[in-house]
């Protein structure tokens, strides 16, 4: 029988509109049933109190633990969100009050660790920054609707310009949709700034004009302006998140902000991140003002009290393997497949560095050249993450001439290595032509 650590704890099993609670035996009743209700979990909390109980263990069901979580704490109970992978593979259990028992009794003996949780400020950062994405995806989403549209017109405007919602493009979207069919008149919108000439944009906007769709081109073009209005909002909402924040007393310094690009926020994300963490993380190879802002809104300021180490730190962004090892031998190592919104920005910063001149970028080419493109990305990933752990827990400014200065040792290092082996080729060269006079 193992031993219990924890003695008065309990186990909740969650679902949409029950949720089953488990207590310890010496309790008169074991399991009780709660609705959902926000009565009924405030009962919930206060049965759970009577009985003593000091903390709780739940799992990770979809959203429905979140309004119960937040109410046992403002209860005083200590609450473990435990990830419903570390207790699913047990065999014989096929109910909710099962299920409950089950995690009571693994919570007792200390079996389980909790999910990392954010404060509330860094959760509502976190909210409209997941929020803003979900919207640049739907704006991406009417993009390919218009495209859609013109091209069942046979209208080529997306082969020669880059981008249809762009100043040339949307100017002349709303021509088409106010009525112009004339493509001689459409073609004077360019701007002096698109590659394609004037002649190659005027062929491209030859096509054959059916109503319905151009009616389909007019409400996608509308849902997008209602999107582009919804960032502006989001927007707003997210710096308002970011002056709750608590400062840095060490961030002193203004930091002029990088130039505005397309559905880019129109305040300074760089101060913001500076006055917050103390540092400015965006001097980091790869890491943009966007991504920084995920990594923030995922993690919080506080990253040496959630996370004491960097080895936890990257274990939980999930950008380092998961090494099993039996009997002194290697038998897996893998990097779990796992959702996780800060590892996902990561991976994304580092698979922008392909054509960097950097030693991310030289990192990134070479891992690729000896494990593929997707052990290269993670293992970028895992140097941005470091990092950044570094720079913002010790309070230090990014020093670009110390990881240069590792990559010109590795560069001497493999001329060296060059030499040699160019001496031992010219040796077999020598011994090759020798061998061949002798046999002429």
């Amino acid at each position: 029988m193992a031993k219990l650590l924890n003695s008065m704890a309990a186990g909740i099993d969650i679902s949409s509109r029950d949720h089953y609670v488990a207590v310890p035996k010496e309790c008169a009743t074991k399991v009780r049933v709660f609705q959902s209700f926000t009565a009924d979990l405030h009962r919930l909390a206060q049965w759970l109190c009577s009985l003593g109980i000091k903390t709780v263990a739940m799992e990770s069901t979809g959203v429905y633990w979140f309004h119960l979580y937040t109410i046992l704490l403002d209860y005083g109970l200590e609450v473990y969100l435990v990830n419903a992978k570390a207790v699913k593979h047990v065999p014989g259990r096929k109910s909710d009050i099962s299920d409950a028992q089950w995690l009571q009794h693994l919570h007792a003996c200390g079996l389980l660790n909790p999910c990392f949780q954010p404060d509330n400020l860094t959760r509502s950062l976190r909210c409209y920054v997941r929020e803003r994405k979900n919207l640049i995806k739907e704006m991406s989403r009417q993009t390919q609707r218009m495209q859609k549209a013109l091209e069942q017109m046979n209208i080529k405007l997306a082969n020669v310009i880059n981008d249809i919602t762009g100043k040339t493009g949307r100017s002349i979207i709303e021509s088409i949709l106010a009525g112009e069919r004339d493509y001689k008149v459409l073609v004077q919108h360019r701007d002096r700034r698109i590659k394609a000439s004037k002649q190659v944009l005027l062929k491209s906007l030859e096509g054959n004009w059916r109503e319905e769709q151009i009616f389909c081109l007019q409400q996608s073009y509308k849902h997008y302006q209602f999107l582009e209005n919804r960032l502006k909002d989001c927007d707003l909402a997210t710096e308002k998140a970011l002056e709750r924040l608590d400062k840095d007393p060490g961030a002193t310094k203004s930091i002029k902000g990088n130039k505005t690009r397309k559905n880019q926020p129109d305040f300074n994300v760089t101060q913001y991140l500076y006055d917050v963490l103390g540092v400015d993380v965006t001097k980091i190879w790869g890491l943009k003002d966007i991504t920084a802002l995920t990594l923030l809104s995922e993690t919080g300021p506080c990253l040496k009290q959630k996370f004491p180490t960097e080895k936890q730190f990257l274990s939980w962004l999930n950008v380092v393997p998961n090494n099993k090892i039996t009997g002194g031998k290697m038998i897996s190592s893998r990097v779990p497949k796992k959702k996780n919104r800060a590892g996902q920005a990561l991976r994304e910063a580092a698979n922008g560095l392909w054509n960097a001149k950097n030693p991310f970028g030289d990192y990134l080419r070479k891992k690729k050249a000896r494990s593929g493109s997707g052990h290269a990305i993670v293992g970028t990933a895992r140097k941005i993450a470091s990092v950044y752990y570094k720079l913002v827990t010790e309070k230090e400014e990014f020093r670009p001439d110390i990881m240069e200065g590792a990559q010109e040792k590795y560069w001497r290092k493999k001329l060296v290595s060059l030499e040699k082996a160019k001496e031992k080729i010219e040796a077999q060269l020598a011994t090759y032509q020798l061998n061949t006079n002798l046999v002429i």
